[in-house]
């Protein structure tokens, strides 16, 4: 009886992988709307009622296979000298496509509440709170989520939008010029007058 049970637990979890996979392909390939899950069900070789067994919603399959937390964390909670030059090289150097497939996914699909509230979680942790704490000055939080919009308007310039004029730009201008402007956010602001706000 144990080696059903256990047969059947490794068909399940072969299943379960099977449209994990499928789904993932999926996204990059076309995007959350256009994906449906009769085509992730086909793409597995799978029921499509398993889609939703095992994963209760397409919303959470998206959620559960387009991971994007950790992306930055060993640059956010490294040191905080050189930080944005950093943040700017592994965001271009480091599997540079499939964070912009990624990107691209998940901004497709943000007219979905849960997948808003989970790019909006996603962003929190990986800049907000590594960063917030450690921020010299007045506004470190304020400065940490700055620095969380600039790296997403970057992503948009490159990954959505295709901007040339910076695409075609070398990586050597990109991380000193956008790096450096990412760095005056983290390092202490030399404006008296900010000290003086609330």
């Amino acid at each position: 009886m144990s080696e059903v049970v256990s047969a059947r637990a490794a068909s399940a979890s072969a299943t379960r992988e099977a449209i994990g996979r499928a789904a993932r392909r999926l996204f990059n390939r076309q995007g959350y709307a256009a994906t449906s899950v009769r085509q992730i069900a086909a793409e597995a070789g799978a029921d499509p009622a398993l889609v939703i067994r095992y994963f209760g919603s397409k919303e959470r399959l998206f959620l559960e296979t387009m991971p994007v937390e950790g992306r930055f964390d060993h640059v956010t909670h490294g040191p905080l000298e050189g930080l944005g030059r950093r943040l700017v090289t592994s965001l271009l150097t480091e599997a540079p496509e499939l964070t912009f497939s990624i990107w691209r996914s998940m901004l497709r699909a943000s007219d979905s509440d849960l997948v808003r509230e989970r790019l909006v979680t996603a962003m929190e942790q990986m800049f907000i709170v590594p960063l917030a704490p450690r921020l010299v000055g007045p506004h470190a939080e304020l400065r940490a989520r700055l620095v969380a919009a600039q790296i997403s308007g970057l992503l948009d310039a490159v990954a959505v939008l295709g901007d040339a004029r910076i695409t075609e730009a070398s990586l050597d201008q990109l991380v000193v010029l956008y790096g450096d402007s990412i760095q005056t956010l983290v390092d202490p602001p030399i404006d008296p007058t900010l000290d003086e706000q609330n």
